[in-house]
């Protein structure tokens, strides 16, 4: 019976749907440590990791002749592993695109809306008991329909968050990306981010996390935005100066922030949560119970049709 590692605890149904493997399923809620990295590879036949399991390259240089054949990634971001050293040590790297699409777009347009219309604020406030009742010029906040939005990284995610700012919100869209694009909604491409993000009042960053978007949005992209711009952040955590954006908030140098990912995550900066106009979320993207499922059932699917000795549909 193929042994296969999990990595953390799934929903019941993901693990139901696997009763064909001889399972081991992690109960830690944190990534794998170095030594279970290691003996990942050495002991089973295959794993499903998750955010944070980091299969680098020198983990696959220590386990020269690994036992696993297979990593199906639970998520569709895959920058904690090396695809390439993966591949070259003879596993096949999977992931799950499109169940995490449209949840993710949804957590975008939350940070969006609390962001703009100060909402962390004032929750905070009325939890204080600070809230002394409704006047004309209180939280004044940023109305967010018929604005423009900067789309950074216009693949299925970025997409979706543009639909939903056009057709939702009648929000004008422009985007950065690799390349044009062509789009059921207008849209005007632009090949300068700079210049991107000195022309919208949202700028979302919706790229993959990888060495070529480390610090993409980085002081001098914070530096072209209109001082009452806000930038959203549903990518991954290192593609945003962390460092920069705390300074930027903290000379009021842009309107706000709304951010679901950190760049050392879970670690989260003091000064990022002393700052009132910043929400922070804890990472919340695919935080629902029928997405989550899907994810893993889309792994599950990855691993069957890998060991019917076929290609898996979600091959990277």
């Amino acid at each position: 019976m193929t042994k296969l590692l999990i990595t953390r605890p799934l929903p019941q149904d993901v693990l139901s749907a696997l009763d064909s493997f001889d399972l081991t399923v992690r109960q830690e809620t944190m990534p794998l440590n170095a030594d279970e990295l290691r003996s990942a590879l050495r002991d089973y036949d295959a794993v499903l990791p998750t955010l944070g399991d980091m299969f680098s390259a020198p983990v696959f240089a220590d386990v020269p002749n690994p036992r696993a054949r297979i990593l199906a990634n639970f998520g569709v971001g895959y920058n904690h592993i090396d695809a390439a050293a993966a591949q070259a040590a003879g596993l096949t790297v999977t992931n799950t695109p499109g169940a995490v699409t449209d949840a993710t777009a949804d957590i975008a347009m939350t940070l969006m809306l609390m962001s703009a219309r100060r909402a962390g604020e004032g929750e905070r406030m009325v939890r204080a008991g600070a809230w002394e009742g409704w006047h004309p010029t209180q939280m004044l906040g940023m109305h967010l329909s018929g604005k423009t939005v900067g789309i950074v990284g216009m693949g299925r995610i970025g997409q979706a968050i543009a639909r939903r700012c056009h057709y939702g919100f009648g929000m004008t869209v422009k985007y950065f990306n690799r390349s044009e694009k062509s789009l059921d909604f207008p849209a005007e491409v632009c090949m300068d981010l700079a210049d991107l993000a000195g022309s919208v009042d949202v700028l979302v960053a919706a790229v993959p996390g990888s060495a070529q978007t480390h610090h993409l949005i980085d002081a001098d992209v914070l530096g072209a935005m209109r001082t009452h711009a806000h930038l959203i952040n549903i990518s991954r955590g290192d593609v945003v100066d962390e460092t920069a954006l705390i300074a930027a908030l903290q000379a009021n140098q842009i309107g706000g922030a709304g951010l679901d990912v950190y760049e050392f995550e879970p670690k989260v900066p003091q000064a990022l949560r002393d700052l009132e106009n910043v929400v922070l979320l804890p990472h919340l993207g695919t935080s629902a119970l029928e997405v989550r499922i899907e994810m893993g059932l889309m792994a599950v699917e990855n691993l069957k049709v890998f060991f019917a000795g076929k290609t898996p549909p979600n091959a990277v």
